[in-house]
């Protein structure tokens, strides 16, 4: 069994990720579940999908310490999720932070840097994605979520296919959508 897990902020498209793994995990013929913790994502809050991969027999929420993947959207997000990764998984976060309001109003320095160190010291292998680079190179700030599903789809931790994504792409994208989807994809591959 495979467990996932992929955190963000409202509006990242953390929950199409998870939802593009799951159907990607199905057309393989495998049994896939998901499930999100969504809380205030309308307002740039906590956004959180589980995705359990070829076990019926689980709960569909991965259960602390139990995640072979954790996928970042955000920074300060991969340091509020590591509770949930194995000792050996893998962190897979994009370097772009998203300041939280709290942070904000209280004038608290917000680093991003800082935070990918902190997760360094803690998790032997992260695989650090340049979203603003991704962005520019396809024309869009909405591909992020399609690149990170690259990237984790290039670990190979998630025993997923790269055609199986495609063919999820294809389906669920409108025709103008899917060169531009599928760049973001091999941008994201790039990074392992």
């Amino acid at each position: 069994m495979k467990s996932l897990l992929l955190c963000g902020v409202g509006g990242q498209g953390t929950v199409l990720a998870s939802r593009i793994l799951a159907q990607a995990a199905m057309e393989e013929g495998k049994f896939a579940r998901t499930a999100e913790t969504i809380g205030m994502a309308q307002r740039g809050g906590c956004v959180v999908s589980h995705v359990r991969i070829d076990s019926k027999d689980c709960s569909p929420l991965v259960p602390l310490k139990k995640a072979d993947i954790l996928i970042a959207f955000e920074p300060g997000e991969a340091v509020r999720n590591l509770p949930y990764l194995k000792p050996e998984g893998i962190v897979i976060v994009c370097d772009n932070p998203i300041c939280p309001v709290t942070a904000s109003l209280a004038g608290i320095e917000y680093d991003s840097r800082k935070m990918i160190d902190y997760i360094k010291s803690k998790v032997e292998r992260v695989i650090v994605v340049d979203g603003n680079k991704i962005c520019e190179e396809c024309g869009s700030s909405k591909v992020v979520n399609v690149a990170l599903v690259g990237t984790i789809i290039k670990t190979g931790a998630a025993e997923l296919s790269e055609e199986s994504v495609k063919k999820v792409l294809k389906s669920k994208l409108k025709p103008e959508f899917i060169d531009m989807n599928m760049k973001a994809l091999a941008l994201g591959m790039e990074y392992v």
